[in-house]
């Protein structure tokens, strides 16, 4: 069961304001790292571009979460969910860095998509923090788990942003697919805590007093 916090519903709109946040990003991100990606033929690049679509699916699944009226039981499907998401992003980038590596891709180099990722790693690690402090005061398993997908994306990005400048200025192809793996294994590793995690979720609705 869960204790309903002092301020939980002032905490919860503040977390659906950060979702809506993310969510803007990142649907911007999709469009902009998918067509740099295919203009200089980066994997990684576009591979960021689809994971950002993973990452609308998750702040829309905690949005749902901390909608003002649900049902007990709500925040094991949502981490439930929000595992599923990693999972599919795991599973995307392994089968893409393989992929890539087998038939050595070698992309152009990208200033604006090296540009547009530091940027995004910026905003990506400034939102994750303020989830998680929102997540930890509200008691918020699902923001939380949602807020360190959030960090991943950063993690995605500044892994993504190293490989771009490192085939920029050495030619080094491989690490344009070889970033994408390092991520995929983050993602599996969150799944699997998130599912895990899901039996022992508060079955209270938060809003109950």
């Amino acid at each position: 069961m869960s204790r309903r916090v002092p301020g939980h519903d002032a905490l919860l709109a503040r977390g659906r304001r950060l979702q809506f946040a993310t969510i803007a990003w990142n649907v911007l991100e999709v469009a902009v790292t998918v067509t740099l990606g295919v203009i200089a033929g980066s994997l990684a690049l576009i591979a960021f571009g689809l994971d950002s679509l993973v990452e609308v699916f998750a702040s829309v699944v905690v949005l749902w979460y901390i909608a003002e009226h649900h049902e007990p039981n709500r925040a094991r499907h949502a981490l439930r969910l929000v595992a599923v998401a990693f999972g599919a992003v795991a599973v995307y980038l392994a089968i893409a860095t393989l992929a890539g590596l087998v038939r050595g891709a070698n992309p152009e180099s990208s200033p604006a998509g090296i540009v547009y990722l530091a940027m995004t790693a910026c905003v990506m690690f400034g939102l994750a923090n303020a989830k998680h402090a929102i997540a930890r005061a509200a008691a918020s398993e699902p923001l939380g788990a949602e807020a360190r997908m959030t960090f991943l994306d950063g993690c995605l990005a500044s892994g993504v942003l190293v490989a771009l400048v490192l085939n920029a200025l050495w030619g080094l192809w491989w690490a344009d697919t070889a970033a994408a793996g390092l991520v995929a294994a983050f993602c599996a590793r969150e799944a699997l805590d998130n599912w895990r995690t899901a039996p022992n979720a508060p079955t209270l609705d938060p809003n109950t007093n």
